[in-house]
Parts: C-alpha cells; sequence; structure tokens
C-alpha cells in the first residue's frame, strides 16, 4: 500500500473520522474493480482499501501516527530481528545456540502458533499468517436477508462471501485461510471483513425491528380497510383502522429482522395520510357541509 494512507483517501493527518468514512466510500463506488475495470482504478482501490482498514481504528490511527506502526499496520520495531542484535560482533550479549532456543520458546508463548525447529540440520522459524482486516460495505436488503456478495482482495482475488440473516453494521466476517501467508510451515492468516450496512431511505432498524413509513389516501384514512404493506419478506396485506392519522403506527409482529437464537424483531408501520392531488368541488362542499357540524381543534388535544 502507500506509504501515506492519508494521501491515499486524498485527505490531511487532522481528518475526522467521518471524513475518513465518507472518503473511503466515495472511492469504493468510483474505482471498485465491478464497478471500474481500469488497472489504475484498481490499484486507487486497493490503496485506498488498505488506508481505510488502518485509519478506521482510532487507536489504531493514533499508533501510527505516533511512528509506533507503518502504513500496514507492522510494528516499527519489528524491522529489528533477533539475529541482527545476537550476530553483531560487539554485542556483549551473544551466547551461542541455546539463546535461539530460548528466544523460540518466547516467540511460541507470544504467537501461540509457531516455533523454531531443524530442518536439514539448519534452524527454521515458522509462524502462522497475520490476520487481514477489510471493510466491506453491503446494501440493507443483503443484511436483512442474509444472501452471497463478492468482495475482491487487494491481491485480486475474488471472493464469494456468505452474509447470514440479519447482518448488522459492525459485525465481523472471518473467512479462515485468506489473510497474510505464513512463514516457514505456518498456515495462512485469516480475512476479517467488517461490515458497512449502507442506509436505506424506505427502512428503519432499531436493533431487531424495523420501521417504514406507508402512504394511504383520505378515504383509506377516514373508513380504513385493507392495504398491502412491504416487508422484508414481500408484501403482505395490512389492516388500517377507521379513523387513522399520520404517524399512527400499526405492528407487524414477527416481521423483522432475525436475531440471536432465530427470534425474529416486530416491523413498525407509521401511516402517512396523503391527500389527493387535486381537491375537485364535490369534496370540497362536502366538506364544508360536514365541517358545519363536526368541528374539531386537533392542535388542542383529545
Amino acid at each position: 500500500m502507500a506509504d501515506d494512507p492519508y494521501k491515499a483517501l486524498g485527505l490531511g493527518k487532522n481528518a475526522s473520522q467521518d471524513e475518513i468514512k465518507k472518503a473511503y466510500r466515495k472511492i469504493a463506488k468510483t474505482d471498485h474493480p465491478d464497478l471500474n475495470p481500469d488497472p489504475k482504478a484498481h490499484e486507487r482501490f486497493k490503496a485506498a482499501s488498505s488506508a481505510y482498514d488502518l485509519l478506521k481504528d482510532a487507536e489504531q490511527r493514533a499508533r501510527f501516527d505516533r511512528g509506533e506502526i507503518d502504513a500496514s499496520g507492522q510494528e516499527q520495531a519489528q524491522r529489528h530481528y533477533y539475529r541482527d542484535y545476537a550476530q553483531a560482533g560487539d554485542n556483549p550479549y551473544r551466547q551461542g545456540a541455546q539463546d535461539f532456543d530460548d528466544l523460540s520458546e518466547v516467540f511460541s508463548d507470544l504467537f501461540g502458533q509457531g516455533g523454531a525447529r531443524r530442518r536439514g540440520g539448519a534452524r527454521s522459524f515458522d509462524m502462522r499468517g497475520q490476520d487481514q482486516r477489510f471493510t466491506m460495505e453491503i446494501d440493507f436488503m443483503t443484511a436483512a436477508r442474509g444472501g452471497s456478495t463478492r468482495i475482491t482482495m487487494p491481491d485480486g482475488a475474488v471472493l464469494e462471501v456468505k452474509i447470514p440473516e440479519g447482518a448488522h453494521d459492525g459485525q465481523i466476517i472471518r473467512l479462515r485461510g485468506k489473510g497474510g501467508a505464513g512463514y516457514g510451515d505456518g498456515g495462512p492468516g485469516d480475512a476479517l471483513l467488517t461490515l458497512v450496512v449502507a442506509d436505506d431511505p424506505e427502512w428503519r432498524r432499531d436493533g431487531n425491528d424495523l420501521e417504514t413509513t406507508l402512504p394511504i389516501t383520505l378515504d383509506e384514512a377516514i373508513l380504513g380497510g385493507k392495504v398491502e404493506a412491504e416487508t422484508i419478506d414481500g408484501p403482505v396485506m395490512l389492516t388500517v383502522p377507521r379513523g387513522a392519522s399520520s404517524g399512527q403506527k400499526l405492528r407487524l409482529k414477527g416481521r423483522g429482522l432475525r436475531g440471536e437464537g432465530g427470534k425474529r424483531g416486530d416491523q413498525h408501520v407509521v401511516l402517512k395520510v396523503v391527500m389527493p392531488p387535486q381537491i375537485d368541488d364535490e369534496l370540497a362542499r362536502f366538506m364544508e357541509n360536514w365541517r358545519q357540524e363536526h368541528v374539531y381543534d386537533p392542535r388542542r388535544g383529545k
């Protein structure tokens, strides 16, 4: 990736976390390989993805700004290996092979995956590859219903990712063995995908509950009746009560998102009374006559 992740996103170091997120989304919408086949766009997308993975976490970003980690998220101190010091002629702590055995135990304790062993008479170090973190944006319906989507990795590999039903913003999906390469006989790390669920103007989410707005006509509000309403499972017929008002909520039990244990939330339908596009003389005369004997003031409450 680029040495300057801020530059890869077109930002300065004083950019806010919100600006970083918006800059990444903007680049993804123009340069994602599925949308733009230009190789240069692919390179810009790779650089932006790596930059966002580094800077989206405030603590990790601060460590980069302090110079504790590099642009790839690696500890700066890891550039200096034990052997660089142990093999130096003026090193007063140089002991020999026994120290390497001790060091291999330290690595084993630290990483829990690797260790040094003999291979063909020589020492070899094995360690599992690093986990790599990425961000993947999905649309609301894919999150709600579940399904499969594709992601293009920085190395150009295209993977099919299964999205669980009811996925939420910030949820992490682990792709085993799709991370960084291991050392020696160590296996590869995993790819960790953090989901970003795109906003949908038709749906509002509160935990596993959903809220939608349903426009109804004046006569439906007054007389009531059956009206078709959308759910994530498809349309259903909803009973609107007589005398319904704008802002009134009707509940569709179990029509929300699936949560832990398989239980689904509810969908709340907010009614919105919409007047006719034109008020004809017949309706106007009727309302004038009706108002003479049925006047009421909703602004004073019930």
